[in-house]
């Protein structure tokens, strides 16, 4: 059963927690796909900043997960699991993981799998899964964007703000970004953004009262929480949606219930890699029935950053920590 299968292979992981330099080459078994799993021979594996904090010992996997990073990937399919229809060997994919990424072969729940369309590159399809998925729920399933609103991204050139910014754009949304540099902001224009903030210039809570003509925005992505939460809900338009999807600024945040109240405003947040299974597939689904079909025509495609082999995911990581990156960052098997 599954003989044709190589018992062992070289994947990334780390074991101690601690800077990029962590990481290194690590032999284990290549695993086999259970009921309902397909088995990926991974090509492309997306580094996301939950690695970073994984690596950094803040974020483990959650029980039953592979300990190794990696939470999207794409490739073909290896071998199929007890019961999974709809794929069969060789087919191309891209998949949300819950870890294990980091290795020449992947296991992912075939209902968190999509087709990989003609015209979409291995190495772009990587880059969707973790982006897009949390994206679509936190914007418009937890924040309720609809046409005609505007959002409020904060780091606007990251992979997560690169999406945002291009699916707010699609689906007929105003989308403000914050960067750190003018060169940052010039990109989120190109990217598509109708207005960028460089934050370390001018107060973002001032410029978007500006372009707003006062009236506020009506959904903030936030990724940065602490002292940010404070001015996000300054920015926040009557009845407006505050979205947390990271802490990189703190866990907390000292806020006036009193105005959240008068203003009416919805604080909600998400983290994603520890949700159920049946939630994903479920995400999954909403996706591939309103998205996928615009990455199927050639609308919507990652912004793309740079490509490091496997064995250089610390200096992937370490490019990210720098804040280099405009876009996503990407392993080659």
């Amino acid at each position: 059963m599954l003989d044709f299968l190589p018992e062992t292979m070289t994947a990334v992981g780390f074991d101690a927690p601690g800077g990029p330099e962590v990481l290194k080459p690590v032999e284990c078994a290549v695993p086999r796909p259970g009921p309902g799993e397909v088995l990926i021979q991974v090509a492309y594996a997306g580094v996301n900043r939950p690695d970073v904090v994984q690596r950094q010992g803040h974020y483990p996997p959650p029980p039953g997960a592979s300990p190794l990073p990696g939470l999207e990937v794409s490739g073909t399919v290896a071998a199929l699991g007890e019961g999974v229809e709809g794929w069969a060997p060789g087919d191309a994919l891209c998949a949300l993981v819950s870890g294990g990424g980091y290795a020449p072969y992947c296991l992912a729940r075939a209902d968190h799998a999509l087709p990989v369309p003609a015209g979409l590159a291995l190495d772009e399809a990587a880059a969707l899964p973790e982006t897009l998925f949390t994206v679509w729920h936190n914007v418009f399933e937890r924040g309720h964007a609809r046409e005609g609103e505007t959002l409020l991204v904060h780091g606007g050139t990251s992979g997560i703000g690169t999406m945002a910014t291009m699916l707010g754009r699609l689906f007929g949304l105003t989308v403000i970004v914050t960067c750190g540099s003018p060169e940052k902001c010039a990109r989120a224009l190109e990217i598509g953004a109708h207005h960028a903030i460089d934050y370390k210039a001018s107060d973002f809570v001032e410029e978007v009262k500006r372009i707003t003509q006062g009236r506020g925005v009506d959904v903030v992505l936030d990724m940065v929480a602490g002292d940010y939460v404070p001015r996000n809900l300054k920015c926040l338009a009557m009845d407006g949606r505050h979205v947390t999807i990271a802490v990189q600024g703190g866990t907390r945040a000292e806020i006036n219930m009193g105005i959240v109240m008068m203003r009416r405003y919805t604080l909600t947040g998400s983290t994603l890699r520890a949700r159920s299974d049946s939630f994903k597939a479920l995400l999954a689904q909403e996706i591939r029935a309103n998205v996928w079909p615009l990455v199927a025509q050639g609308e919507l495609r990652p912004v793309m950053d740079r490509r490091f082999a496997l064995a250089e995911a610390g200096a992937a990581h370490a490019r990210m920590e720098r804040g280099e990156s405009i876009g996503k960052i990407v392993l080659a098997l």
